[in-house]
Parts: C-alpha cells; structure tokens; sequence
C-alpha cells in the first residue's frame, strides 16, 4: 500500500475513536490552551486555517466505518450550493458495472450538476474543511456534485467502489464519500445502509420511512455531513458500504456529494503515450458526449506537460 495512503487513511482512524480518544488526540494536536475556544483542530488552508470540530462528529458504524457531523454546513452555505445548481440540473446517471459507462437507468432518478473545483470561495471553503475532517487530500477528491430529489425520487442501494477497471484508471477506487445534506425532508429521503452491523440496534419508530426500515438509516437535516468509508483500512472494498437514498415522499432534498479518491484525481498516472491522434481509452467517445472534457480537462485533454487520455474524442488534435 502507497505509504502516503497509509497515513492518511491512519489519520483517519485516529480522528474517529470514542469520545476518550477523541479528548486525547484534541490534546495532543490542539493543546488545552482555552484561547482555541474549546476543541477546534486548526489546518493550514491556503493563506488561512481552516477550523474542524471533532466534538460534532458522532460514530454511527464501524462496519462500514460511518460518521455524521452536525451542522457541517452552515445556512447560507447550503443556500449558496444549492442556489449554484439549481438552474444547471441534468438526468443523473450511473456508470455499468461492465464498462465503466454512464448510462441512464430507473435504479437513479435524481437530477443532478457537478460544480467545478474551488469554484468560488464558499465551494473552496468546504473543499479545505472535508479534507481537515477525513484527512484526505484536496486532489483525490472529484468536484461536488449537487442532487435533487423530488417526490417519489430515489437513488437503490450502491456501491460507490467501482466493480469495472476502466473507472479506476483515474484516482483509483473511491476511498470515501462525503454526503452533505443541503435541505430538510419532510418525510422520506433517508440514506440507508442495507448491509451495517448498526442495523439492527437502531430504533426504527414512525418517523422513518418503510424503505429506511430496511437497514441503518440517516435522516437528512439541513447543514449535516454523512462520511463513510467504501474501503476497509487494507484497502480492500468493504461491501458492508452498501447504501442508497429512499424515495422523497413528502417535501423536496437537496444534497451535495464529494466522492474521495484513493489517489490523485487532478493528475492521470503518468504512461508512455502511443502517439498521434488517438484515445487512450474506450469510453472516451461516451465521456465526450455527456460534457467530460469540460468536467475533466486534465484527463480528458492534457496539459503541457502531459498529453490527455481522450484527445481524439475532444476535438484537440487531427490524425
């Protein structure tokens, strides 16, 4: 396992034990003095710091390895995301299982947008804070993609691993997801995780859905952040991460979701290059035609410094 890898993800564990060891690493890296106005971790972030409170953070699995935190979000954030997207939402689709391609499917039937990375100040604040909290850096991170879920729109139980290898050439496996809620739900619209341990402990009363029920399951209040980990600290996929979003039944939801990657996302693995006008990869046809290389112009097109993976299907060179 890449040593960096380790680290990061050893950070992680850390930052999630119980409340005693919670107190301690506090101590350890933020100190006891009282001018930190109690316990906020404090990370260089740019120019400034960025401030994560590991007192909002509750453990509400260990298989799969899951966290809430409260209030991750403030209201005008939300507001500001949501107000980003709503004018730009597409069909949300999902990639096959077999080829790595996006396709349109009933399992998905949200609407959705991907916003561009740091793309403003506000995006960029939340950018830094996710990886202060996970530990993750900012690069193996894709940009946030915002949802929409209307009335009787839902998203069925998924892995956010991949099971195809043409999807891992780029960051490799999803390591984590952040799943920031931007909107009540009156009712419905939980994420549920079939597969937990923490199941069957939880108290299923009238206020959750049939569908939320059927597994552990978080109802979405405005401003809180869901982190769950799709990979097992080996680095093997962990399919007790199953997950998926219950139809809306009363009311609307919105969400924002940054998928983390095992590796660098901004920057392809550099490879000997075939030469002349050609595409490095089959589906890059398929990526081309839903906006891919304007989404992922590193991958999609290149640099300077590195020839893209798709340059024939993005109109940039001639054979």
């Amino acid at each position: 396992m890449d040593s960096k890898y380790f680290l990061a993800i050893s950070f992680c564990f850390l930052c999630f034990l119980p409340d005693l060891a919670v107190s301690s690493f506090r101590s350890l890296v933020v100190g006891d003095d009282k001018s930190t106005h109690g316990s906020v971790l404090r990370l260089p972030g740019g120019g400034s710091s960025v401030s994560f409170d590991p007192t909002r953070v509750t453990q509400l699995s260990w298989r799969p390895r899951a966290f809430i935190h409260k209030k991750f979000l403030s209201e005008e954030e939300c507001d500001h995301l949501i107000n980003l997207a709503k004018d730009k939402l597409e069909k949300s689709m999902v990639a096959d299982n077999e080829s790595g391609k996006s396709i349109m499917s009933e399992v998905r039937t949200s609407s959705g947008m991907f916003l561009s990375k740091a793309q403003d100040e506000v995006v960029a604040r939340i950018e830094a804070r996710i990886a202060a909290w996970t530990f993750l850096p900012v690069e193996n991170g894709q940009a946030i993609q915002i949802l929409h879920y209307e009335n009787g729109q839902k998203y069925e139980p998924h892995f956010d691993y991949f099971h195809d290898k043409a999807n891992q050439e780029l960051g490799g496996h999803r390591i984590a997801t952040v799943l920031m809620y931007l909107s009540n739900v009156e009712k419905g619209g939980e994420t549920v995780f079939p597969n937990s341990e923490a199941r069957l402990s939880q108290t299923k009363d009238e206020n959750l859905s049939e569908c939320a029920k059927k597994g552990y399951a978080v109802k979405p209040e405005k401003g809180d952040a869901l982190l769950f980990f799709s990979l097992h600290l080996d680095a093997t996929t962990d399919p007790r991460s199953l997950h998926g979003s219950c139809p809306v039944i009363e009311g609307e939801k919105w969400s924002a979701t940054k998928w983390i990657h095992v590796r660098d996302f901004d920057k392809p693995i550099k490879r000997v290059h075939s030469g002349g006008c050609v595409d490095e990869n089959v589906n890059c046809p398929k990526w081309a035609k839903v906006g891919e290389c304007e989404k992922n112009p590193l991958y999609m097109v290149g640099n300077e410094e590195m020839k893209g993976f798709c340059m024939k299907s993005c109109n940039v060179c001639s054979s």
